[in-house]
């Protein structure tokens, strides 16, 4: 029977205008009512995550950035893995040299030292994979992340990595050249400590080699007394895949690589289509069967 389940975000429980479905929603509080622990885990800051989970009125605890912070259902940081200082100065600087603009997840917020550009690069990955999308309304988008506050403009990251007050959960670099990121991406596998996974083509995502989304999910099983053989875990993307390989019960997004889904027990709908709904609700039907 499952008893606990791990969903992530973007290209899963959301859909590519940012919002969950009815049914998704429906879905996620008929398991609640129903004893099963669901959890949030994602890339994003806990901030961009509770704003949507919000407009929905779900509660539930959150694994956030990749892993590298726990909050519960109350919003109080039960766990963390930041980065070693050192080893965050020392990623930034092989992306700077290979040309990668990226932004800094701290425990104190998301920062950005050129925010033009970040809207720049975000617009020009989504308009390069949606070219029929309104241009207009996809920099509204991308400039809503400085404007609401999720992301904020500091002059220099020096200051992030100098000053205790801020611990480093992760680095997340985005560019549409994806050669660059590729050599970037080469060059940062040769650092010791750090994991280096992705959400999508044209992302990396940098973070302490403990701050996984599998290894915070199962830390958080086990401080619930559940068994990763009782926990089921939904997402799309490679930074997925350490909960795929813990998990009793794992499933792919429809619209996940098919090199995803090969890893996975089953594969669900798109996240267009409430795919992250229909496995809740398979899941627990299967449990229901068995009573």
């Amino acid at each position: 029977m499952i008893k606990c389940i791990a969903i992530d975000m973007d290209g899963t429980l959301l859909t590519s205008s940012h919002q969950i479905t009815k049914e998704n929603e429906q879905a996620i509080k008929k398991a609640q009512q129903m004893g099963v622990e669901v959890v949030i885990a994602t890339g994003r800051s806990y901030q961009e995550a509770r704003y949507v989970l919000d407009v929905n009125q779900i509660e539930c605890p959150v694994i956030g950035v990749n892993g590298a912070e726990v909050r519960s259902a109350e919003g109080v940081v039960v766990a963390a893995s930041p980065l070693a200082k050192e080893k965050a100065k020392e990623a930034a600087v092989r992306l700077l040299e290979n040309n990668v603009y990226f932004e800094v997840y701290t425990n104190k917020g998301t920062y950005t030292s050129d925010g033009e550009k970040g809207v720049s690069v975000l617009v020009d990955i989504f308009m390069s994979a949606n070219p029929e999308a309104d241009v207009e309304e996809v920099i509204k988008v991308a400039r809503e992340r400085l404007t609401k506050g999720f992301v904020n403009i500091i002059d220099h990251y020096d200051t992030l990595f100098n000053d205790d007050q801020y611990h480093i959960y992760k680095l997340l670099a985005f560019s549409h050249h994806i050669d660059h990121l590729a050599a970037a991406k080469a060059s940062l596998e040769h650092v010791e400590e750090l994991a280096v996974s992705s959400s999508g083509h044209e992302n990396l995502e940098i973070t302490n080699e403990k701050a996984q989304k599998g290894i915070a999910l199962e830390a958080f099983a086990s401080s619930k007394g559940i068994s990763l053989t009782e926990t089921m875990a939904i997402g799309d993307n490679y930074n997925d895949l350490s909960m795929f390989k813990r998990v009793g019960r794992s499933v792919a997004m429809g619209n996940a690589d098919d090199i995803i889904k090969a890893q996975c027990d089953f594969v669900t709908l798109t996240n267009e289509e409430s795919g992250v709904g229909k496995a809740i609700l398979e899941a627990l039907n299967t449990a229901e069967a068995r009573y």
